[in-house]
């Protein structure tokens, strides 16, 4: 039963690994034709109201922002060791955890370091300590009942397992 733990959260690792080398990839190659396009000869203003290179540079310079952000989850995520939760721990990070909604529907998240908001397979969203849902998160355990703020309203929602 452990090994088949392990094995769902070796290929929500894997996946979550790729799906986030995948933004990175394309996030390189924008920021590439950004840069290119600031430092372009055509890019040159033409009259003191032309703004296309200063738009261009603005635009590289916030994806370099977002690349550095993309690296250092992959780097936090490749690095995640994966361990088994059992009944009685705490959530802590990677985590595999499942809520109960008070409308009786489930809610499968993994608690990685990267990667928020990121569905994967098996319907298993991913959230981060940083996030909301994640910070309510840590330290709760199986019955643990917590209130995550949502449009207008909390949400309760009840630990049911932690893997």
């Amino acid at each position: 039963m452990a090994k088949q733990k392990a094995a769902t959260k070796q290929a929500l690792k894997a996946e979550l690994l790729a799906l986030l080398e995948a933004q990175l990839a394309a996030l390189t190659s924008a920021h590439r034709a950004a840069t290119e396009g600031a430092t372009h000869e055509e890019a040159k203003p033409e009259h003191d109201k032309d703004t296309r290179a200063i738009e261009q540079s603005y635009l590289a310079r916030g994806q370099a922002a977002r690349i550095e952000e993309l690296q250092d989850s992959v780097a936090a995520v490749a690095a995640l060791p994966l361990r088994t939760f059992g009944p009685e721990d705490a959530v802590a990070l990677g985590a595999l955890v499942t809520l109960g909604q008070e409308d009786g529907g489930d809610l499968r998240l993994w608690l990685a370091p990267g990667g928020g908001g990121t569905r994967l397979a098996g319907g298993v969203q991913v959230t981060t300590p940083k996030s909301p849902l994640g910070q309510a998160l840590l330290g709760k355990q199986t019955g643990d009942d917590i209130d995550v703020p949502a449009a207008r309203q909390k949400r309760l929602l009840t630990v049911l397992r932690v893997e």
